[in-house]
Formats: C-alpha cells, structure tokens, sequence
C-alpha cells in the first residue's frame, strides 16, 4: 500500500517563492522527499484511521502506577464473575502448579569433592527436614496451609492483583523445632505511607535506591478494605538484613518493563474484552430465556377479558391488578375490549452467538497465551490440533512454572537450609563462608505433575525408546510421566515383585545360562561340526574376495567386453585364481583373500 504523504508550505517557503520561485520548488520537492524516507505510517498524526490515537511517553511506573488500583479490582471482579477470567486462572494455576511442585536436592558433589554415598546421605536428611517443615501448617504463620498450597496461592494472587510478597519471620513456638516461618503480604497493603505521591525514590510503596534496586518496604498493618476502619499504620521492612545480608521480603511480580516497580495483573490486557463479553452473553441468555417463555393472549367478543377459573386471580380473590399480567411458562391471559398485542420475534437462540464468542475467544486466548481449545476445554478438531494447542499452552505453564520456582519456591527453602545448618542440624563445612560451597549445597530440582497425555501407548513407546537409545533416562521419564522419583518407584517395584514371587503369583526369572544338553555329542562330532562352520565361514569371505577381485580387474581393462564367457574362478586357499576372457589376450589374475593382487599373467592371442 502506498503511503500517502502531505508536505505545508510554511511562511518562510512563502517568502521563498516570491523572491525565487525556482529555489522554492526545489526547497519543496527536499522536503517531500526527506517526509517520505524512513518514515512509518504507524506514527503519522494526519491519517484519518489513526489521527485520533492519542498515546503517552511514560516510564513504566508512570504508565502503570495510575491505575494500577483500578486494575486489580476490574480484575478481582472478573475472577469471581466472569465464568472465561475465572477458567483462565484457575486453568494457569492448576497447570502450573497442580498439588504442588516437589523439591529434590541434588547438590554439586563435585564441587563439593564429595563421593556418592556421603553426597546421597545428605540429600536424603535435607529432603526429610524440608518435608517435615513444608508439608505441614508450620510453615505457614498463619497455620493455615502446607508449602504446596501457599504456591498455589502465591501464584494465583500474582495473576488476579499483579504481585504479592512474602515475609521470612523467625517465630518459635512450643513443639516446633523450626523457627522460620512464612507470611503472604496481598499487595493493596504495600502503598506509600500517608498517601504520598509516587516518586522516582518511592514508588507503589516501595523504596528504591540510587541503582533501581529495592530499599525499604511500607506495608499496612491491616488491608485498607479490611473490615476493622482503623487508623491507617505502616510498619517499614528492610529488603535486606544489615548484618547478614538475608532477604527478608520476597517481592512476586513478572517484570515486563525496565524501572517497572509493581506488577500487572494478568487480565489487564483483557479486561475489556472479557466484560463485554459478559454482558453480551448475559444479554443473549435474558433474550433466549424470554422467546422461550411462550404465553397465549385471549380476545373476547364482550371484552371483559374472563377466563374463568384460568383467570389469573389476586390474593384476595378480586379482580386482578397489572402485577398479575406477566409472562410465564405456558401462561394464558385475557385480554379486555380495545385492548390488542403486537408480537415480535426476538430470534433467539442467535446462530451467529457461537462462531462470534469464539473469534473472540481467540483474541483474549492469544493475549493470555492459552489457546482457546485449551481456555474453553473443547477439544473438538483433530489429534494433531489438540497436541499442538496443549504443547502451545504448556510452554507457558512450563515458563510461569520457572518462574515461580525462581520468585517463591527456590528462596524459602534456602532460607530453611540455612536455618538448619545455623542450627547444626546439617552438617555443611565452608556453607557460610564460601559463596561457591554454599550455592552448591543449594542446588535443588522442583518437579511438577506433567503436560499429561492424548495417546499413553504411543508417548510411553516412544519413552522406551529414548531410554534404550540413551536420548533420556529412568529418572528424568519418571520425572515427567505423573512428577514421581526414580528411588520410590524403584524401592516399590522391588518390593512388589519380591512380594509377587513369594507368594507364587510370578516366577523368578530364568537363569541366562544355557541348559546342559541331555545328548551331548561326541568329541570327535564336535569337531566336525566346528569344521563346517570354520569352512563356512571361510567360503563367505572368499566369496567376498572374488567379488572384490573381479571389480578391480575389470577397471584396470577398458576394453569393450562383447558376447564374453563368464571369468574362471578357482579357489586355493590362500589365493583366489580369476580369468577373464573376452579380451585381446586373457588375463589370469590370482588375488589373496583380502582382495589384494598377488599376481598377473597376460597370454598375447585373439580372445
């Protein structure tokens, strides 16, 4: 499409061309010229389509900060109401994080110069600390949920409000032999004390120093739409502690700009869509509920409108009031002399309801990465489009699963194994001297339920395979098939087929030697028999060598071979005798085994 261009004349190009009218049409013609290179009609203010687009130049938190209030309840509103918002979160969410992502240590032994069986015993005693601290309500100041369903929510509040943050108290209690504990912030109670402007130094709360990077975080003491009207209080919580340098505030957000501060709820760039999509739909719903309501409308000749006993009658029995005249299931009124009813046909249910809903499901399923089979769970086309909408979207749970384990999961079990190595309840030399020895005694796996499967038999084949090829392992296609470990699986299978054994139901696997021969043969027809197999074996390479000799001999000849008999081959072992007649002379070549050349005869005379 070609772009149209409009170049004014100013007041100096009018001054121009009185004086010289010529150097004006060339000042002209520069100027159109230099308008039409390099431009974009993405940024022209004069096209009808776009002149009136009116767009800001903001920082990220200028942009966002603003309204970043208005967004989380728009957002909060279409979780609880909007049937599509509520199925998109809780479809990222069950996706991501499903029951819970389970840890796995598996520290650098080779940083760490440990050997197999010591680095194994202090794996096993981390993970049996970790799952009696996590897997029960403990860890959770409130005592309300174990580890795997504070994931859960952390993540779920991130998507509907855009970010939430996570305390690290130390708070002992009677029967715990663990202090650390974790407090979940909702992110309305991180706001600049006393309602003051945001500023480069204080932003949605919190405060930023010199390099960008957190300081200080003003958090309410209750939520500002709590149900107490107390007078609003901050408490200040350093990001990080002044001695030992220790995160005590975990800030969940994607961060999608740079200088961004605060988080943006996962709906916002939907949030339109969706509601008049709701609308839309209600309004169908009402219209359809409506055309099916049929109800039947009698005239009478002497219109005083009596039905008899279906009169619709009042509660006191009398003549009726216009409350009674309603639309009903199958209702039937009369009507009074003079009076009449036009119908209309509403058209409902509306044909084009479904195919429009779906164009734009599509747009918000692009927009919030999921594909519409995969937000609205219809799976109606083909094999090939269901695996590629689900592998599509679980590169998504896949990134946001990552993330999670980076912003929530990998930060609160380091600051438990550093509790329980303070402690002395985990032995680990140079951990809080050595940045190198203590990242590697923190490396972990966090394993999650996997994508799921349309076709087990096929997937679990092609597993078979990548183990048998080496592409793969036990571990790591355990791992994926439903988040299992390797060592449990491995510890059940033994003892079931022990067990299975023992009580009869399978037989122990045969031995892999070979059963004794009742008849055994005699000396001497066994060597015989390795004879045979010693002569077979040797006519299969002399075959081998003739093959190779008759290709070497007829290359070295380019002489035409015409109406020929058939090369003479003789075998004396070591040497194999090829004749080739059907030339001007005959040529006896005697090759060995390896298809080398031994020796050549030529015979001068007529083939």
């Amino acid at each position: 499409m070609a772009r149209k261009v409009e170049v004014r004349s100013n007041l100096f190009d009018r001054l121009v061309e009185i004086v010289d009218p010529v150097r004006a049409a060339r000042r002209f013609q520069a100027r159109a010229m230099l308008s039409l290179a390099g431009g974009y009609v993405g940024a022209s203010k004069k096209r009808r389509s776009i002149g009136q687009w009116k767009t800001t130049g903001g920082s990220a938190d200028a942009d966002l900060l603003p309204d970043l209030a208005t967004l989380r309840e728009r957002s909060r509103d279409l979780n609880r109401n909007s049937p599509i918002a509520c199925g998109a979160i809780n479809t990222v969410v069950t996706s991501t994080v499903g029951p819970g992502l389970k840890m796995t240590s598996v520290i650098d032994r080779r940083t760490l110069k440990l050997d197999d069986a010591t680095a194994d015993a202090w794996q096993d005693r981390a993970e049996m600390l970790w799952s009696l601290w996590a897997d029960t309500t403990e860890c959770d100041v409130t005592r309300t949920q174990v580890h795997a369903e504070m994931q859960s929510l952390a993540f779920r509040s991130t998507l509907e409000n855009g970010d939430m943050f996570s305390l690290l108290p130390t708070i002992p209690r009677r029967g715990s032999p663990f202090d650390l504990r974790i407090l979940m912030i909702e992110a309305d109670r991180v706001t600049n004390p006393g309602g003051r402007s945001d500023t480069d130094a204080l932003a949605g709360g919190i405060e930023i120093d010199e390099h960008g990077a957190p300081k200080n975080y003003h958090i309410l003491k209750s939520h500002p739409g709590g149900l107490s009207r107390r007078a609003r209080e901050w408490d200040v919580i350093p990001a990080f502690g002044e001695k030992t340098g220790r995160r005590n505030v975990l800030h969940h957000f994607d961060r999608r700009r740079v200088g961004q501060t605060r988080g943006v709820p996962y709906l916002a760039p939907v949030v339109e869509s969706l509601k008049q999509l709701e609308d839309y739909t209600e309004a169908e719903l009402m219209a359809a509920v409506v055309s099916g309501m049929f109800t039947v409308f009698i005239k009478s000749e002497d219109g005083d409108g009596s039905l008899g006993p279906m009169m619709p009658t009042g509660e006191t029995g009398g003549k009726t009031s216009d409350e009674d005249y309603r639309l009903g299931n199958g209702a039937i009124i009369g009507l009074g002399q003079g009076e009449a009813i036009e119908t209309a046909n509403p058209g409902r249910p509306n044909t084009a309801f479904d195919p429009f809903v779906k164009a734009i499901l599509d747009q918000v399923g692009v927009a919030l990465e999921l594909p519409r089979e995969v937000l609205i769970k219809s799976f109606m086309a083909s094999y090939s489009a269901s695996r590629m909408a689900m592998l599509e979207a679980w590169r998504f749970f896949k990134t946001r699963r990552a993330w999670l384990v980076r912003s929530f999961c990998q930060p609160t079990y380091e600051a438990f194994i550093t509790e329980m190595i303070a402690r002395g309840m985990l032995s680990a030399p140079g951990f809080f001297t050595d940045p190198v020895v203590r990242n590697a005694y923190l490396c972990t796996e966090w394993i999650g339920r996997p994508m799921g499967h349309i076709q087990p038999l096929q997937e679990a084949n092609a597993a078979q395979v990548r183990v048998e090829t080496g592409l793969s392992s036990l571990t790591k296609e355990i791992s994926e098939y439903d988040g299992g470990d390797f060592d449990d699986v491995h510890r059940q299978r033994v003892k079931e087929m022990k067990r299975r054994r023992e009580d009869g139901v399978e037989r122990a696997a045969p031995e892999t030697t070979k059963p004794e021969n009742p008849n055994p043969p005699k000396p001497d027809e066994d060597a015989e028999e390795e004879k045979d197999k010693q002569q077979e074996a040797d006519r299969t390479l002399l075959r081998a060598a003739v093959a190779a000799a008759i290709g070497a001999a007829n290359r070295e000849s380019p002489a035409p071979v015409v109406n020929v008999a058939p090369p003479a081959i003789t075998v004396e072992a070591p040497v194999v005798n090829v004749t080739l007649p059907g030339r001007r002379g005959v040529k006896d070549v005697k090759y060995n085994l390896d298809g080398s050349i031994s020796q050549i005869v030529e015979q001068e005379g007529d083939a």
